[in-house]
């Protein structure tokens, strides 16, 4: 929310004392939960991890806005391999099958894009490496990827695109390993939200 700057002093304070209540209404008063905010770092930038390693990472952990929700995921840092975007990556699979999720603002009623990069991890089976994009808990696109003559120098990666309507204030993107009894998932990487406003494919 924007708030116009006022020069009267009286309509100054009456917007001040506004704003405090809803910030307390919203639950952002001290000893709160952190405060939502638009959608951040999708190319996994922060923290860095030492170059040509990567950093393991289980349930509750987090990767600068982004959380890791189930299982455990590594964080894969610069020269390790090809990223799509920066420095840095995500394999979905740390130990076992994991998921990253990270919650912004929204408008209810606006549409949004996100586009993603895909690619797999090509140190280990199986070869077909499978997961889901979700919002708010549901599945909205699976995707797959095959690391046939992939290396780390070549992974190949692709773009993927969805586009889903806001229904509340938050919504939560999460990106979630299908891929069961490995250490070597999908990767994503340059993960882009966007309002679509308005335009005749995104509707």
């Amino acid at each position: 929310m924007s708030i116009k700057r006022f020069r009267t002093t009286a309509v100054t304070a009456v917007a001040t004392a506004a704003v405090a209540a809803l910030l307390a209404g919203s639950g952002t008063a001290s000893g709160a939960t952190r405060a939502l905010s638009r959608f951040d770092d999708g190319s996994f930038e922060t923290p860095k991890v030492a170059a040509n390693t990567f950093q393991a990472l289980s349930a509750g952990q987090t990767i600068g806005p982004w959380q890791v929700t189930a299982g455990s995921v590594d964080l894969i840092g610069a020269g390790f391999w090809q990223a799509a975007e920066g420095d840095q990556s995500v394999d979905l699979n740390g130990s076992n099958a994991g998921t990253v999720s990270q919650t912004f603002t929204t408008t209810p009623g606006t549409a949004y894009t996100v586009t993603y990069s895909i690619a797999g991890n090509p140190d280990g089976a199986p070869v077909l490496k499978t997961g889901q994009a979700r919002v708010d808990g549901q599945e909205f696109q699976a995707f797959s990827f095959d690391v046939t003559g992939k290396t780390r120098a070549a992974m190949g990666y692709v773009t993927r695109q969805f586009t889903f309507v806001a229904t509340n204030a938050s919504t939560t993107l999460a990106f979630r390993s299908t891929t069961a009894g490995s250490s070597a998932g999908p990767v994503v990487d340059n993960v882009q939200v966007q309002a679509c406003q308005p335009c005749p494919t995104c509707g």
